[in-house]
């Protein structure tokens, strides 16, 4: 690999900022490189995109200058000038001997630069760091025209061949933390258990320990914040109980925790662990609702009619006592007959009523989706694939989930518990982290047309209806294609025409709910949006919303609902990315095996197939088409070959065979089935 020698004479060195002077015609803002070699920056004046070859030394994060220039185009692009403040002081690298330097080459992809160990600096020696570790690297001398880094060790990591070096820089490329600072370790071991001090301290906190309340969750969840309960009422209605771990109670505001909590905004799921949000003397232990075990919560108890809609709702501080620990295939099981109620993992006094609730809850949940369409909600149909992995983290196969009988019942019992705790809020418009989606940009809509004509989904008057974001006609669309070959590119193109939810400090409502207001509230363990929520649920209930600890976060909340939205984002694509990963080391053992799938992606150099049984997603380039030449038809996004008039479009069957896969990629790729012969 050819590097840069450090220039020691840099004028970065002893000012590691890189600052230079202002110029007029300057902005002052913050730079996110999403991939190498793009970027865009933040401006008190609005973001914009940073021009071809315009980052210069700036790295991610960083505060920089920047000028706007024209390139041909009608919006300004940015050029980085200067670096005002770092942003980046340690980084994870793996060290390679480079002559009588050390070289540290970055696991975070976007960082582009190169870093250097100077001859006289020890600490890989002093750390019994050898070729290929792993390290933590500290920056001393930020790169700058014509001179690389200059970095000092401050940790081995491990050895390159005992760490999967991808995963890792999945997680280095998102900027995702992988421990917990020492004053927020020290806080949490410091926490204990007092139900009965609780109870005694706090006037509004009700004892419900004698409910038969229980939990349902995958076969592999660790962290249990969310339990329920329900029972008929005498006039046929339902009373749901849904009781969430009070996060709150253990998280002062401002507190070290909370600090933290607040940089990582969410637990984030790879395909081989956890990163939580919490450390696990709370995600695990006090604030997890496990069964057979006292635990503090915040409760909503909802009063239903018949129909299961709505009548009343109250929100209160709780105790628990969870009397089972159920997961999906097990309720599904009961559901379908498959297990009777003495099967159940729970004491045989609590059988019964476990298995009452949970029938009354999948009762409540089939009223809940039809009252939900009635008012306008749309519900897309997702299959979520997840590779499952041995002991050693690789793969050995793929688990797809799918909406079941139980995975609806929590659904929608959370669904209900969300929308009341915001309708209490937004009725005094207290501010609060809403969970706010717009309605779908016409535009958008409109680009969905072409190809849902092609599927014969749409009838007369629908189109127009669709570009204005009716939600019933998207419902009657999504109907029209369900058990038909376009049902998968149905709902994902209509879920891409979607807007993105995100968190806002004032309620908007929720387009694709069909609601008036909406939060979240049900995964405070996992989600820091959900205890901005239950900090202000509080304040409500206790009346100490105007108490300063509270207008000192309702006066934070912009930017929290906004870091809350743009974390929410990065901890999603990490997760896709780290299952990509994981997805093309399993189907290295199945080159040159053929498999059916659907045709769910089309673009001038190829379509991309998803597979029938794994949902694994593949390129399978123009040129593995045959050897006529074919066009692209952007307007039915379909290729057509000139000479045969053969046509590859959405939503099409077709099947191929595994010719290779990039595992750093994440990429697979195709050719048709019997094509290479």
């Amino acid at each position: 690999m050819s590097r840069k020698k450090p220039h020691h004479g840099s004028t970065n060195r002893g000012n590691p900022h890189g600052t230079r002077g202002k110029q007029r015609d300057q902005l002052t803002g913050t730079i996110h490189v999403s991939r190498p070699g793009y970027a865009t920056v933040d401006t008190a004046e609005g973001t914009f995109v940073v021009a071809r070859g315009g980052i210069h030394e700036a790295m991610n994060g960083d505060e920089v200058q920047v000028s706007l220039e024209h390139r041909g185009g009608s919006e300004p692009m940015a050029v980085v000038r200067s670096v005002a403040h770092r942003a980046t002081l340690t980084f994870l690298g793996t060290y390679e001997p480079a002559g009588p330097l050390g070289a540290v080459t970055p696991l975070d992809n976007r960082m582009v630069h190169d870093f250097f160990v100077l001859p006289d600096d020890n600490s890989a020696q002093r750390l019994g760091v050898g070729e290929g570790d792993v390290v933590e690297a500290r920056v001393l001398e930020y790169p700058a025209k014509g001179s690389a880094g200059v970095v000092t060790l401050d940790r081995r990591v491990g050895a390159a061949a005992k760490l999967d070096l991808l995963m890792e820089t999945v997680i280095a490329s998102h900027g995702l933390a992988t421990y917990f600072n020492p004053a927020a370790l020290s806080q949490a071991s410091e926490l204990s258990l007092d139900v009965e001090g609780a109870l005694a301290a706090q006037r509004l906190r009700q004892d419900l320990r004698d409910l038969v309340t229980f939990t349902i969750d995958p076969t592999d969840a660790r962290d249990f914040d969310d339990a329920v309960n329900a029972r008929r009422l005498e006039d046929g209605g339902y009373e749901v109980g849904v009781h969430i771990a009070d996060v709150t109670s253990y998280l002062p505001w401002d507190s070290p925790m909370d600090l933290e909590a607040r940089q990582r905004i969410c637990s984030v799921y790879l395909a081989d662990r956890v990163l939580p949000m919490l450390p696990e003397r709370l995600c695990n232990d006090l604030c997890s609702l496990r069964p057979h075990e006292d635990r503090l919560t915040m409760t909503v108890m909802l009063t239903l009619d018949q129909s299961a809609k709505v009548l009343k709702a109250k929100a209160m501080p709780s105790v628990i006592h969870s009397h089972a620990r159920l997961d999906y295939d097990t309720a599904d099981a009961l559901l379908k007959g498959h297990i009777n109620e003495e099967d159940l993992p729970c004491e045989p006094v609590d059988a019964l009523p476990v298995a009452k609730a949970i029938r009354l809850l999948d009762e409540v949940a089939q009223k809940r989706v039809k009252l939900r369409r009635a008012r306008g909600a749309v519900d897309f149909e997702t299959r979520e694939a997840r590779v499952i992995l041995d002991e050693d983290g690789h793969p050995e196969g793929v688990s797809v989930r799918e909406k079941t009988h139980a995975t609806s019942l929590i659904e929608e019992a959370m669904l209900m518990a969300n929308e009341a705790v915001a309708k209490m809020l937004a009725d005094i418009d207290a501010p609060a982290a809403y969970r706010v989606h717009e309605r779908p940009a016409p535009e958008h809509l409109s680009e969905t047309l072409p190809v849902l004509h092609e599927l014969r989904l749409l009838e007369p008057g629908d189109a127009e209806r669709l570009v204005a974001g009716d939600p019933y006609v998207v419902q009657e669309v999504l109907g029209r294609a369900k058990d038909t070959s376009g049902e998968v590119l149905t709902n994902a193109l209509l879920l891409r025409a979607q807007k993105r939810a995100v968190y806002k400090p004032h309620n908007e409502g929720h387009y694709a709910l069909g609601a008036s207001a909406y939060c979240h509230f049900t995964s405070p363990i996992r989600r820091y949006p959900d205890d901005v929520v239950h900090r202000a649920l509080k304040a409500q209930l206790y009346g100490s919303l105007g108490s300063k600890e509270q207008a000192q976060i309702n006066e934070s909340l912009p930017q929290i609902c906004l870091t809350c939205s743009e974390q929410e984002r990065v901890a999603d694509k990490a997760s896709i990315e780290s299952q990509k990963i994981k997805m093309a080391e399993l189907f290295e053992r199945y080159i040159g095996e053929c498999f059916s799938g659907v045709v769910v992606g089309c673009e001038r150099y190829g379509l991309f197939v998803m597979l029938d049984e794994t949902c694994a997603e593949g390129l399978l380039p123009t040129r593995a088409l045959g050897s006529e030449w074919f066009t692209y038809d952007d307007t039915r996004m379909a290729l057509v070959g000139e000479e045969s008039g053969k046509t590859y479009r959405l939503g099409q069957r077709v099947a191929v065979e595994v010719t290779g896969t990039n595992r750093a990629k994440g990429q697979i790729d195709f050719a048709l089935a019997g094509s290479r012969a």
